[in-house]
C-alpha cells in the first residue's frame, strides 16, 4: 500500500470534514444544548421526516432519466438501471469527499455501458449547469419579489457581505483568470506538436461533444419537465419537514421556498454533505421569519443529520447493486 496515497487521500477527506466541523461547531458552542435536545426527543413528527424522504430518491431517480436523456442525444447508449444507480452512488460518496462523486458517476458508467469517461464528464457539466442555472433563477425570484429578506438576512450576518465585497472587489482574482487563460491559449496554439498536448486535445474534444448534448436533444420538453420534477421533489423533500415542527409547520410556502434555495447555495460549499455551510443557511434564514435560534438549530440538525443517513444508505445499495446487476452470465 502507498503511504503517500493514503495520506493524501486521508487528508482530501479530513480537511473538508473539519472545515465543516469546524463551521457546525461554532454554529452551536452558545447555544442551549439541552433544549435542542428536547425538541429532538420529543418536539419532532418524525413520521412527517420519513415521508418527505421519499421525494428525495424520487428526484435522484428523475435525474438519472434526465442524464439518460443527454447520454442519447450523444448516440451513446446505457442501461437506464445502470444511470440511476450511478447517480444514487454519486450522492453517497460526496458524503465521503466532496465531489468524488461525479468522477466516480461517469466512470461506472465507462466501465459497465463501455462509453468514453470524457464525453460522459461533458454531459454531466451540463447536468450541473442546468442544476446551477435553475437554483440561479429561484434565488432572483425571491430577491425580486422578497428584496426584504436578503436585507434581512445580511443585516443579520454583516461577515457574508464583506467576504463577497472583498472577493470580487480583489484585483488578483482577474489577474488569475487572464494569466490561466493566456498560459492554457499558449499550450494549445504553440505547442500542439507534443503527445502530450494532443491528448489533451482529444480529451477536451470528447468533453466538448457532451457538452453539446443539450443542443442535439430530441426531447427538449421531457428534459425541462424532468428538470422541473427534480427542483420540484426536492422542494417537497426540504418542505414537507416543516411540518414535523410546531414551529416551522404555519411558515407558509414562501419561506419555505426562502429557505430551500438557502440551503441549496448552502451545499454548494465544498463540504461533505454541507455540513455546517448548509445548517447556517437553514437557521440564518428561519431566524429572519422569527423562529428562535435554539428551535432554527433542532430543525436543521433533524433534517440534515436524517436526510443525510438516507442519501447515504440509498447510495450505498446502489453501488452494491451495480457489479451485481452487470454481473456476466455464465
Amino acid at each position: 500500500m502507498d503511504f503517500k496515497k493514503v495520506l493524501n487521500t486521508s487528508f482530501k477527506v479530513l480537511i473538508p470534514l473539519l472545515f465543516g466541523g469546524l463551521l457546525l461547531w461554532y454554529l452551536y458552542k452558545d447555544l442551549d444544548i439541552s433544549d435542542i435536545w428536547t425538541t429532538v426527543k420529543v418536539g419532532v413528527r418524525y413520521d412527517i421526516i420519513l415521508l418527505s424522504l421519499c421525494f428525495g430518491l424520487i428526484a435522484n431517480v428523475i435525474r438519472g432519466l434526465r442524464w439518460e436523456l443527454l447520454i442519447d442525444s450523444i448516440g451513446e447508449k446505457a442501461k437506464r438501471a445502470n444511470i440511476i444507480n450511478a447517480v444514487l452512488g454519486n450522492y453517497a460518496l460526496n458524503l465521503v469527499l466532496p465531489r468524488v462523486g461525479e468522477i466516480w458517476r461517469c466512470g461506472a458508467i465507462t466501465k459497465y455501458d463501455k462509453i468514453p469517461f470524457t464525453k460522459l464528464f461533458g454531459t454531466l457539466l451540463i447536468d450541473r449547469v442546468c442544476d446551477t442555472l435553475t437554483v440561479g433563477l429561484i434565488t432572483l425570484f425571491i430577491f425580486i419579489f422578497n428584496f426584504s429578506f436578503f436585507t434581512s438576512f445580511f443585516a443579520r450576518n454583516p461577515a457574508l457581505m464583506d467576504g463577497f465585497s472583498q472577493m470580487f472587489n480583489s484585483m488578483w482574482i482577474y489577474v488569475t483568470v487572464i494569466i490561466i487563460g493566456l498560459i492554457i491559449w499558449f499550450v494549445f496554439k504553440y505547442m500542439s506538436k507534443f503527445t502530450l498536448v494532443q491528448k489533451a486535445q482529444a480529451m477536451f474534444k470528447n468533453i466538448w461533444i457532451g457538452i453539446k448534448s443539450i443542443m442535439l436533444l430530441k426531447y427538449k420538453g421531457r428534459f425541462i419537465l424532468q428538470t422541473i420534477g427534480i427542483w420540484g421533489c426536492y422542494f417537497l423533500y426540504f418542505y414537507i419537514t416543516f411540518y414535523a415542527f410546531d414551529f416551522t409547520r404555519d411558515l407558509g410556502v414562501g419561506v419555505g421556498l426562502i429557505a430551500f434555495t438557502m440551503s441549496s447555495i448552502g451545499v454548494a460549499v465544498p463540504v461533505q454533505g454541507g455540513i455546517g455551510a448548509w445548517h447556517f443557511m437553514v437557521i440564518a434564514t428561519l431566524m429572519c421569519f422569527n423562529v428562535n435560534e435554539n428551535d432554527a438549530a433542532a430543525f436543521a440538525f433533524v433534517v440534515h443529520t436524517v436526510q443525510t443517513v438516507w442519501t447515504g444508505l440509498c447510495g450505498l445499495i446502489a453501488i452494491i447493486a451495480l457489479p451485481i446487476m452487470n454481473k456476466e452470465k455464465k
